[in-house]
């Protein structure tokens, strides 16, 4: 896959950005499990937020045929090319936060929250996943009643991200609304504003990796809301969150590209810099060969990427872009797994130690084969994507 010569010149932009706005800050903030609002809001008036987003709501307005999503996923690869936490922030906030609201918004929705969190000023989390219901998102127990014109909401979210910063607005979460005519449950989406009575941010999680990220557990006791903030139809919440992992699976990919270019820009620069036996360890086969793979990983992954990116953009039918995403999504993810664990051998015990970022890396990649789908449901959706019946 080529991208265009627009393409090119914003990923020069953004990995400018990077450069000078994270990479010298980034190691202190992870020791510090800093989340750097700054940047957020750096990110905001680059315009990183509304690359998908329309002009009335202060975004680019770019038509498919300008490839806003593959513009997201190119940003997305080069923040997460110098941290993947942030990286990930910028992922989750447009592509959970932002396009739920985008997508499935009322006017009023769109216009009470969207300009704010396109500029960069707020964001918005995506509650989904629960103690109990994870991949099988269907067990979802959160419950909302209706009650005198509002939404009581009880039950709990874990694993949120963008959820409890200083200036998160609101978080989108999945809950049980009653029952279908089959006795199957109906799920709903509702917006839920930061600071309603009862909506409790729980600490964040002290994680392995992805330190500068925003992740709490979220717990509602009597959140009352009023019954307008209902996301989209009722009874079609769960059908619209399957719908937004879909791209988020492709923008998860790209942040795995990102961890892989990062992987074999560091192994290259230290196999040409390190030496042993009078010469660069670059020259020895056991280094080169784990470096030619890592290079084939990285081409395959980013062609992957960019295609799934490039039938989303296109408007490509739905089956046909779920399947390329979940392709995407697996492949790219695994080599980012893989690919950190050469690197880390590579630079042999120095790779151990946190003052070089090929650790920091090596920590952060493992949620990639997890989050927005793990890669047994990836192989699965693959599966039944080739006419399997897959359970």
């Amino acid at each position: 896959m080529e991208l265009s010569a627009e393409h090119e010149a914003f990923r020069r932009t953004v990995r400018e950005f990077a450069a000078a706005e994270i990479a010298p800050h980034i190691a202190a903030w992870d020791r510090e499990h800093y989340f750097p609002v700054e940047v957020v809001h750096a990110m905001g008036e680059m315009g990183l937020m509304g690359l998908t987003a329309p002009e009335e709501y202060g975004g680019a307005g770019l038509a498919g045929e300008d490839g806003p999503f593959t513009s997201l996923c190119v940003a997305i690869e080069e923040i997460g090319r110098v941290d993947q936490a942030l990286g990930i922030t910028l992922e989750a906030a447009v592509g959970l936060g932002i396009n739920p609201i985008l997508t499935y918004g009322t006017p009023e929705q769109r216009e009470q929250w969207l300009p704010d969190l396109v500029a960069g000023r707020t964001l918005a989390g995506f509650g989904l996943t629960e103690p109990g219901a994870g991949s099988d998102a269907g067990a979802t127990r959160t419950r909302a009643v209706l009650d005198q014109g509002e939404w009581v909401v009880n039950g709990s979210k874990q694993f949120i991200t963008n959820s409890g910063s200083e200036i998160t607005s609101c978080v989108t979460i999945t809950a049980r609304t009653g029952e279908s005519e089959s006795g199957r449950p109906e799920i709903s989406a509702i917006i839920l504003p930061s600071g309603t009575p009862g909506f409790e941010v729980e600490p964040a999680y002290d994680k392995l990796g992805w330190n500068c990220s925003d992740t709490h557990p979220l717990s509602f006791t009597d959140v009352r809301v009023p019954e307008a903030n209902i996301l989209g139809e009722r009874g079609r919440g769960f059908a619209q969150f399957l719908a937004t992992l879909d791209d988020g699976r492709v923008a998860i990919a790209a942040l795995a590209v990102g961890c892989l270019q990062a992987c074999l820009d560091m192994s290259l620069e230290y196999a040409g810099a390190r030496q042993t036996f009078g010469g660069p360890i670059g020259r020895k086969q056991g280094v080169a060969f784990q470096l030619a793979d890592l290079e084939v990983m990285l081409q395959a992954s980013r062609a992957l990427t960019y295609r799934a990116a490039a039938l989303k953009d296109a408007g490509a039918p739905v089956a046909v872009f779920k399947h390329a995403a979940s392709i995407a999504k697996l492949y790219a993810t695994e080599s980012a797994v893989t690919g950190t664990r050469i690197a880390t051998q590579v630079f042999g015990g120095y790779g151990f130690m946190e003052e070089y970022p090929v650790a920091r890396f090596y920590r952060d990649a493992k949620i990639l084969e997890i989050g927005e789908g793990t890669s047994e449901v990836q192989r699965m959706l693959i599966a039944r994507g080739l006419g399997l019946p897959v359970e």
